[in-house]
């Protein structure tokens, strides 16, 4: 039996069995399996050379045009960069990764126009395990759907098999070998969960002897994202394509496709909705701009070096210095993160932005 066959058989017994009490342990050891499965997908995906997937990342921050084909990737990434990616009105028009370059304020944005996803991706349809992996390592994901034809449950949910996790975050909890003692479980709340159903799960990922700790109620499937070391957590936001080809009441049905979360609404031909969007892509991304100032100089505040949120100098470094940790001695920080002008800081401080920063090397 091949993988994709087994998870499919998993995925249907999963779907066929009432959830309750007494099914925990059963459901959860089959969600264990499954997870497993997936991650083997995940391990195994690599573009074959050649194709186009193996895009190297470039710019500031790279972002992710992921949708059901023919959405309109290659038409927004066209409107959002200087790329030129074929645009059709058929399936399948783009078949290896386009990239393009968004220049917003002080940034640089890669934006990657990738091949459309189709039902099955996680278990590899339609070479959906390469294109997952390019997703997989994005700043951020914006979802494509189009207004003619909106089915956002279906990439939603090829996402999520895939482990990638949309505005989200790691839960709260956390599992370690032990010695001896068997499984040991902790909880600081009330879990609806029963124990025996915790344990089953950690068995069932290879776990004889640990510890787990739970810091807030949980379900089957965070603690799967506890046990598997695959998932990803990622920005992402909606955007519905060609809302001028629709007419009012196919707007108002394609809008309540998406509950309470407001889509950003784009009509290429006319440009409705693009500069909202650059603005959204950019915001989202949590760019800071930091000034650079050469030791016994000015600083530079005309160009800045433009970082995510949570930059450290270590990361500032490793931009301007290929051989940094053996030559770096200190770096000294005026602005928003430092304690005072020309704070004296090293490798693991975070700057804030509009800091300006000076880095001392060995000579």
């Amino acid at each position: 039996m091949s993988l994709t066959d087994k998870i499919t058989e998993i995925e249907e017994e999963i779907s066929n069995t009432k959830y309750n009490k007494a099914t925990q342990h059963h459901i959860g050891k089959l969600k264990a399996k499954l997870s497993k499965l997936r991650e083997e997908v995940v391990i195994s995906s690599s573009g074959p050379r050649g194709s186009g997937y193996g895009v190297r990342k470039a710019g500031d921050a790279t972002v992710a045009l992921v949708g059901l084909p023919s959405v309109g990737k290659s038409t927004l990434l066209n409107c959002l960069t200087d790329a030129e990616s074929e645009i059709g009105s058929y399936a399948f028009t783009t078949l290896d990764v386009v990239p393009g370059v968004l220049k917003y304020r002080d940034a640089n944005i890669q934006i990657l126009d990738l091949p459309g996803l189709i039902e099955g991706a996680a278990r590899g349809a339609g070479r959906g395990k390469e294109v997952l992996s390019v997703i997989r390592s994005a700043d951020l994901i914006i979802h494509i759907v189009d207004a003619l034809e909106p089915a956002p449950h279906i990439i939603l949910k090829e996402l999520f098999d895939s482990g990638i996790r949309l505005n989200d975050r790691p839960p709260n909890g956390s599992i370690s070998k032990t010695g001896i003692g068997g499984i040991d479980v902790i909880s600081t709340v009330d879990q609806e969960l029963e124990k025996e159903a915790i344990k089953t799960v950690v068995r069932e990922y290879g776990f004889v002897n640990a510890q787990v700790v739970l810091r807030e109620k949980i379900t089957l499937d965070d603690l799967v994202d506890i046990l598997a070391k695959t998932r990803v957590y990622v920005h992402s936001f909606n955007v519905l394509t060609k809302v001028d080809m629709v007419n009012r009441d196919q707007l108002k049905k394609a809008r309540a496709k998406f509950g309470r979360e407001k889509p950003i609404e784009i009509a290429a031909p006319t440009g409705k909705g693009v500069v909202k969007l650059k603005r959204l892509i950019y915001n989202t991304l949590d760019f800071l701009s930091v000034f650079m100032k050469p030791q016994g100089e000015k600083a530079d505040m005309e160009e800045p070096l433009v970082v995510r949120k949570g930059t450290t100098i270590a990361e500032i470094c490793q931009r301007l210095h290929r051989d940094f940790r053996r030559k770096f001695r200190y770096s000294q920080v005026w602005g928003p993160s430092a304690k005072f002008p020309g704070q004296t800081v090293g490798l693991n401080h975070k700057v804030k932005d509009s800091d300006v920063v000076s880095i001392i090397m060995h000579r």
